[in-house]
C-alpha cells in the first residue's frame, strides 16, 4: 500500500507550508477533512497556528471526529500534531481561559514560565533528545527548530516527553504515544532538521 497523507485544516493557518514541505518527499498528499480522504490515508497531519480554544473549536466544527478517531485509535494511523495540533491532544488548556482538550494524551497546556524572557517564545532553539524515537531518527541531539509560542504541554507521563527544550524553563518540545507524535516546534520552518523529521514520520508504518 503506498503512503497517502491527509493534512487535516480548520482554518488554523501554516497548512500550505506543510503541504509544501510534505509534497517534495511524497507526491500523495492532500489538504482535506473529507472523510473518503481520512479513510484513505495512511499518515494524518494537524498543523496548527492559534489559541488553544479557538482551535478545540474549529476543530470540532470542521473535522469528522468520529472517522479521525477510528483512523487513529482503531486502525493506528501514525498521527502528527504540529505547535497547536500537539496541543490540542492534551486533556485541558490554559490559554486565556480553560478549555478542554481532545483527551488523547494525559496533560495540561500551560504558559511558559520564561523567566524574564520574552513571548512569545519565537525564532530557532535547539532539542535536547530524551529518549529513542523514530520521530528522530538521523537527526543529532542539539538540533535547531523553529519556535513559536507561549503555552507549552505538561503531560502527567513525563516517560511519553521525547525531547525538551529550554526558554527561561526545560520543557516538552516533542511527545509520542504509541502511533501518536507532537512536536511544539515547526517542522515545516525547520529546513534540514524539519525536512529529516518529517522524512521520518511518513516512513512509520
Amino acid at each position: 500500500m503506498s503512503t497517502k497523507v491527509c493534512i487535516l485544516d480548520y482554518g488554523s493557518g501554516n497548512t500550505k507550508s506543510v503541504f509544501n514541505l510534505i509534497e517534495s518527499l511524497l507526491p500523495e498528499v492532500s489538504i482535506s477533512n473529507s472523510i473518503s480522504a481520512i479513510e484513505e490515508a495512511t499518515h494524518i497531519v494537524l498543523p496548527g497556528v492559534g489559541a488553544f480554544g479557538t482551535s478545540m473549536e474549529k476543530i470540532h466544527q470542521t473535522i469528522p471526529m468520529d472517522f479521525l478517531m477510528d483512523s487513529l485509535f482503531v486502525k493506528k494511523k501514525p498521527f502528527l500534531g504540529i505547535c497547536v495540533g500537539m496541543q490540542v491532544m492534551a486533556t485541558v488548556g490554559f490559554e486565556f481561559e480553560e478549555n478542554k482538550g481532545l483527551e488523547w494524551i494525559d496533560g495540561e497546556i500551560v504558559k511558559l514560565n520564561s523567566n524574564g524572557f520574552p513571548l512569545p517564545h519565537v525564532g530557532w532553539n535547539s532539542i535536547s533528545i530524551k529518549k529513542e524515537s523514530k520521530l528522530f531518527q538521523s537527526i543529532e541531539d542539539k538540533s535547531d527548530f523553529y519556535f513559536v509560542h507561549s503555552y507549552a504541554f505538561k503531560p502527567i507521563n513525563k516517560d511519553l516527553i521525547i525531547s525538551t527544550t529550554t526558554y527561561g524553563e526545560e520543557f516538552c518540545s516533542a511527545i509520542e504515544l504509541n502511533n501518536l507524535f507532537g512536536v511544539q516546534f515547526h517542522p515545516e520552518k525547520s529546513h534540514y532538521a524539519g525536512k529529516k523529521l518529517i522524512e521520518n514520520f511518513i516512513h512509520l508504518k
